[in-house]
């Protein structure tokens, strides 16, 4: 547990703060590292001798300090940190693990501090775990707990109970006194929920702390490099759509109105957070049909379903809620009307996307899906009247590539009555556009498997701006704004709008931000529930 365990000639003891002799004899541990950095540059601080030596030419140009073992060292110290007037401040060091979750050799990058006297958020280290991620490590956020003794049995269960990740003895107070400068605490779990400290694996798992916090060292003056005043361009819209409003209120009155579990086919919409937060409500998501009990109820997602799914449940006896996006409805309905007609039926999409395979099941055998312009070549010469449809999601260049392909081999090609694309997505990547060419880096919240996420980071990139992908400010990488002193930063249709703020939350506690808000359209579309949770 950090700020107690001293790893000395291959066994685990408790540490002693040695006596400082008046000459400067040389018997006390080293309490800082030679030669001091300037003021104003990144502040290391460890506990132990054995943190500190595992840092000890790791950290570049940082000072590296030692405050000792324990609570009152900790407080101790703290006139040293004024005076030393640090640009940056990080403890670093081993502390004991409080979750189940987590192993030993495992990284916490505590999201905030807790001890007695309150807490205090540490919104600026979000860099530091991405980086550190980026490493291999395997990285945890969330809450650390500092108490004034070390803990075990009952006590540390309590510690466990309100919700803190791993516990130490000197973070809490450091921090607090760190006021507004960008801070970070950085631990490696050496004692574990399962392996207390008096334990035979205690000291394997020290050393291979030691060897971890020894590869992290060189990331904390990166992760300082990040710190400065900031402009933030906010793309608007950004966000929540109507579409996606609509699918999650859909879950919410089916987990209110019907009997628990109360399954989702597929994500009800492609956002790892607002997936997270049903499940814990109670949604069950499963991949297909076959993993719903009959006479359960199913939600299908904001996505659509081909026909066969709805024949499928409906055979089950399942008690079916659609959450399907009413403009996807459109394109459905548009696939169906153009094949009754006789017509050549395209479908511009990405394949495998839960949208296209839904539209392709509409009209199976009669509708062929184009990605790129070069597809065009693979419709028979001698195809009919065609008629093609979009996937709500693509970005207008994107589609519209393949639409002018379509146009010169088939000069007589129809289109649907209004634009498949959906309103939000032309907003968000018009919002883009807007602040891409301001920025030196644009910021796209969202997940990995968005389509209309991705699509906002290509747009952006078009315009010649870096943009990059993230599933909230955790995955933010110092290296992408490090230097970046203007910065984008918007959200896939399906990222939830309290991500935004954490990004931005995350580079005000990295120095003073000003924020734009460029806004292209106001968004003012509601959809209804369907009458399956009204009734």
């Amino acid at each position: 547990m950090g700020g107690w365990l001293c790893l000395r000639a291959g066994r685990v003891s408790r540490y002693r703060e040695p006596r400082r002799d008046s000459k400067g004899s040389g018997m006390s541990p080293p309490r800082s590292q030679d030669p001091p950095a300037p003021g104003r540059a990144l502040v290391v601080v460890t506990a132990l001798r054995s943190e500190f030596v595992a840092l000890r030419g790791q950290v570049g140009g940082a000072r590296l300090e030692r405050c000792g073992m324990g609570l009152a060292a900790g407080q101790q110290w703290l006139p040293r940190l004024a005076q030393l007037k640090p640009g940056s401040l990080v403890v670093a060091g081993v502390a004991g693990g409080l979750d189940p979750r987590l192993a030993a050799g495992d990284v916490l990058v505590a999201s905030e501090v807790r001890d007695e006297s309150g807490r205090t958020v540490l919104r600026g280290s979000a860099p530091l775990a991405a980086e550190l991620r980026a490493l291999g490590m395997t990285v945890h956020t969330g809450p650390l707990v500092s108490c004034d003794r070390v803990s075990g049995g009952e006590h540390r269960a309590r510690l466990a109970a309100t919700g803190a990740l791993a516990v130490d003895m000197e973070s809490a107070a450091i921090v607090r006194a760190a006021r507004d400068l960008p801070c970070a605490v950085v631990r490696v779990v050496v004692d574990t929920a399962y392996t207390p400290v008096v334990h035979p694996a205690t000291v394997p798992h020290g050393l291979r702390a030691l060897l971890t916090l020894r590869r992290i060292g060189p990331v904390l003056p990166r992760w300082a490099q990040t710190a400065g005043p900031r402009r933030v361009l906010l793309a608007t819209p950004r966000s929540f759509c109507a579409g996606v409003e609509r699918a999650i209120d859909v879950v919410e009155a089916a987990l209110r109105r019907f009997p628990h579990p109360v399954y989702v086919r597929r994500q009800i919409v492609h956002n790892a957070h607002v997936v997270a937060d049903l499940q814990r409500r109670g949604a069950v998501f499963v991949d297909e049909l076959d993993e719903v009990p009959d006479g359960t109820t199913v939600v299908f997602s904001a996505h659509g379903v081909a026909p066969s799914v709805r024949v499928e449940a409906q055979r089950r006896g399942l008690n079916v809620v659609d959450a399907t996006c009413p403009l996807v409805a459109k394109v459905h309905a548009e696939a169906r009307r153009f094949a009754a007609r006789g017509d050549t039926v395209v479908l511009i999409g990405h394949a495998g996307h839960e949208e296209t395979v839904g539209t392709l099941g509409e009209v199976p055998g009669r509708i062929s899906l184009l990605e790129k312009p070069e597809d065009v070549a693979s419709l028979p010469d001698s195809a009919a009247r065609v008629s093609y449809l979009t996937q709500t999601t693509l970005a207008a260049d994107e589609a519209q590539g393949v639409v002018d392909a379509l146009r010169r081999r088939f000069p007589i090609v129809d289109a649907p009555g209004s634009d498949d694309i959906c309103y939000a997505t032309t907003n968000r990547q018009q919002a883009v556009r807007a602040v891409a060419s301001d920025s030196d880096v644009v910021l796209v919240v969202g997940s990995a498997n968005s389509s209309n996420s991705q699509r906002l980071v290509e747009v952006s990139e078009h315009e010649g701006t870096p943009a990059h992908l993230i599933e909230d400010a955790t995955y933010l990488r110092a290296e992408w704004i490090r230097g970046a002193r203007t910065i984008g930063v918007t959200a896939g249709a399906s990222a939830p709008p309290h991500l935004v703020d954490e990004v931005i939350g995350t580079l005000r506690a990295l120095g003073p931000v000003t924020v734009e808000d460029r806004q292209v359209a106001h968004e003012e579309i509601k959809f209804g529930l369907p009458k399956e949770v009204l009734s």
